[in-house]
Order: structure tokens, then sequence, then C-alpha cells
């Protein structure tokens, strides 16, 4: 198994975020994370990528236990997250903000062979290479956490509401992209407040509420329980 969580607690200060979550994501596989705002969903991902330490319970990475280590040295392991916003550097270039996304790696080569796929995945980057990143639209600067998380090589994915706030032509375009990605090897945990999308990608999914995993099964199973119809597909 790639990453595995077993029983990890986390707390914001007094606040206990997460409670026990457990949870397993196999190399190759897109697994989701639903619930809603609040359930936990994004502190998970924080945990993994060690903004945040557990109080309780391990976070392994291919078999090695990675819940104490520094955000640096869990993306030089092969962990990297495009955060919820997007939180791109609005003064710099396109491809200035694409290359932060290797700074961990020393071998140009395969640095400017993975720019290369990045702009094949995502041509509005290429055509916007020179613009300062705070003049793209919502769409294009997703595109961008997106491909600067890809510049680090990553064996994991972390993806965090790469959905939100944009126009449902551009969702669409996302989550192909996103396919594609998943297409080309990369093993993807995805966190998306748009259910029918991530469960339409997904192999499998952990429906999270109030910092707990209260169910777990394939994406199919999933698409079609009553529970998760209701509560998260709006039927």
């Amino acid at each position: 198994m790639l990453l595995e969580l077993e029983n990890v607690d986390v707390y914001y200060g007094a606040i206990h975020a997460l409670h026990g979550v457990s949870l397993q994501v196999a190399e190759g596989e897109v697994v989701t994370l639903i619930g809603s705002n609040g359930a936990g969903k994004s502190t998970t991902l924080r945990a993994i990528s060690g903004l945040l330490r557990p109080a309780k319970g391990e976070i392994r990475f291919d078999g090695r236990v990675i819940s104490g280590l520094g955000p640096h040295e869990i993306v030089r392991l092969g962990i990297c997250q495009a955060p919820e916003g997007r939180r791109v550097f609005a003064n710099m270039s396109v491809r200035e903000n694409l290359e932060l996304g290797a700074y961990a790696r020393r071998d140009a080569q395969g640095i400017r062979e993975d720019l290369d796929t990045v702009l094949g995945l995502f041509p509005r980057l290429l055509e916007r290479n020179a613009q300062p990143a705070g003049t793209l639209s919502g769409g294009e600067q997703q595109m961008l956490a997106m491909g600067r998380a890809l510049m680090s090589r990553p064996r994991l994915l972390l993806l965090d509401e790469p959905s939100l706030g944009l126009a449902p032509v551009l969702v669409k375009e996302i989550f192909r992209t996103i396919g594609d990605i998943s297409n080309r090897g990369t093993t993807i945990l995805l966190v998306e407040q748009n259910a029918h999308q991530a469960l339409a990608l997904a192999s499998r999914g952990y429906v999270l509420e109030s910092g707990q995993v209260v169910l777990e099964d394939s994406a199919p199973a999933l698409l079609s329980n009553e529970l998760v119809r209701k509560a998260y597909l709006g039927e």
C-alpha cells in the first residue's frame, strides 16, 4: 500500500479535528474524500503533507512512517499537494511558479522534460508562460497550482478542492486533466465537494463527517448509496 493512515487524531489547539481516521491509497489509484465543509477533508491532506502533526496514530508512505517529518522532507519522498485556494505566487510568472515546484530536484534534464509535459497537459499555461500568475483567471490558476505540484514529480498527488469556484465548463476540463495525470501513473488523493465528479473519476472513496470516516466503499457503490445520494449528491 502506498499511503496508509492508521487511527490518526489531529487537533487545532483545543479543537479535535480528526478522530481516529484510517484510510489507504494503493499505487496507481485515484481515491476521493467527500464530506461537508468542516468534515476534516483538508485537515487530512494537511496532516499527510506534514503541515499538521498528528497527536495520535501513524501516517505511512511506502511503508515508512512520515507523521513526524517536515513538509520539505515529505515532498522529497514523493508527496506533493495542490492546495485549496491555489496559492500561486501572484507577482511571479507562470514559468517561475512552475520552476518553483521543482525546487527540491537537481536533475536539470528531467525538470525540462517535466516542464514540457506539464505545458502539454495545460496548453493555456504555455500561452501565458511569461504572464504574472496573479493575472490568470481562477481556472488558469488552478491549472498552475496542479502543474506546479506535478513539477516535483510526485508519486502521490494531493488535490484539495480543484473545482472550487470554477465555471462548469472549466470543472470538466480540470477533471479531464486529473484523469490524464492518473493515466500517466500518478497516484491521486482527491478532496472535492463536487461528489458526482469525484466519484465518477475515483476508484474508491471515503466519506468524512465531523472528523471521522463514516463510510468507505468503491466509487460506484458510493454513487448508488442512498445516504450519499441524499447528503452529497443532491438527490
